[in-house]
């Protein structure tokens, strides 16, 4: 662990003791991930930690100050919905990000960190509209055309609309 390091864990802590997150605060773990690429942050709800790109250094304190809020509201809005599933980026994560400072922060950042663009080489398909939904990832779990579901069963799941796979293209 650099000092860098311990410094950030210290100003983790701090902020997390400053909203009553005091068992996380005691958790949190944050280092430098040289395997981010794009990514400015990560965080790891099972470990509690927060993984940082090292190409934040690059960019200020300021920066690096806002992806670590960024990612502790992650933190934060996981151990407050316990064991209930949250969006994201959604309601609870803004509340955390507004308690620790960030009102109105943004989903993504806007470094110029290099993307890899990656080819979507699956296809999947609405049975009911046809609508093509093209991926990178096989969906692991049962997902269902948004449109459909909203329009036809009041924005409830409905296995209807269960989205299939209709073309796999190999390289």
């Amino acid at each position: 662990m650099s000092p860098g390091d311990v410094e950030l864990e210290s100003k983790a802590r701090d902020i997390l003791e400053s909203v009553g997150a005091f068992e996380l605060a005691a958790l949190v773990r944050v280092e430098w991930n040289p395997r981010l690429r794009s990514a400015a942050g990560r965080a790891h709800f099972e470990e509690q930690l927060i993984s940082l790109n090292p190409r934040l250094r690059e960019h200020g304190t300021a920066e690096i100050d806002r992806t670590l809020r960024h990612e502790l509201a992650h933190l934060l809005a996981h151990a407050r919905a316990g064991r209930h599933r949250i969006s994201p980026h959604g309601v609870e994560w803004q509340r955390a990000c507004a308690d620790i400072g960030l009102a109105g922060e943004a989903r993504c950042h806007t470094l110029p960190f290099p993307t890899q663009a990656r080819a979507r080489r699956l296809l999947y398909r609405c049975p009911h509209c046809g609508r093509d939904f093209p991926r990178v990832r096989r969906l692991r779990r049962a997902v269902a055309c948004l449109a459909c579901c909203r329009r036809h069963n009041h924005g409830r799941f409905d296995p209807r609309f269960r989205l299939k796979l209709v073309r796999q293209i190999r390289v």
